[in-house]
């Protein structure tokens, strides 16, 4: 099992990253957390990851913290919550606000989340409820780098990869650039985005 990879970020894009560990290039995929913690490629970079594994898939899984890999671990060993449902979960919560969530029990802000029907959010929050324990301190670190020319694009194509339809994609995309300006970065943009849609 691979733990955790450090090296130069080669590529990031919402969905995946290349991580470039002497000269072996990893594809990661990552939730949207973690990609606003990323550093700009060509720069060092450290993620845990888990990696997945069945009859023929291998995948690799990032997380830029420990407490988001433990929740990743957390939510896939609950039935009916793979790993691509976990990142999409982890994409459109950060870990405070699923704690909060899952203290409060709302079952309708984790349906928010595309692919969390009613009865899988009160599986999750039913399981999660016991084994959760607040951290002392759960503070993002968030970094921001700069925008690239078809950032309204990526980001209609990163909330359709977490399963929004792309009237909905594009309508929030939209709503939050009229809110940012249009210099807004990629990582800006998806936070406005998704905010518009809860």
């Amino acid at each position: 099992m691979i733990a955790y990879l450090k090296g130069i970020l080669a590529h990031k894009s919402p969905d995946y990253v290349i991580v470039d560990v002497n000269g072996v290039g990893y594809g990661v995929s990552v939730s949207l957390n973690t990609f606003y913690q990323l550093p700009d490629p060509g720069k060092d970079v450290f993620l845990h990851t888990y990696t997945y594994v069945r009859e023929d898939i291998l995948q690799l899984f990032g997380f830029g913290s420990a407490e988001e890999k433990r929740l990743f671990l957390e939510l896939i060993a609950i039935a009916g919550v793979g790993p691509r449902v976990a990142l999409h979960i982890l994409s459109g919560i950060s870990p405070q606000e699923l704690h909060q969530t899952v203290m409060e029990h709302n079952v309708k802000r984790l349906q928010k989340i595309p692919g969390v029907g009613k009865k899988t959010a009160e599986r999750i929050l039913l399981e999660l409820k016991h084994k959760l324990k607040i951290p002392e301190d759960l503070s993002s670190g968030l970094s921001v780098s700069s925008g690239k020319p078809s950032i309204t694009e990526d980001a209609i194509s990163a909330l359709m990869n977490l399963g929004y339809k792309q009237i909905e994609a594009q309508k929030a995309v939209s709503k939050a650039e009229r809110k940012l300006g249009k210099e807004a970065s990629l990582e800006d943009l998806l936070r406005e985005a998704l905010r518009a849609m809860i």
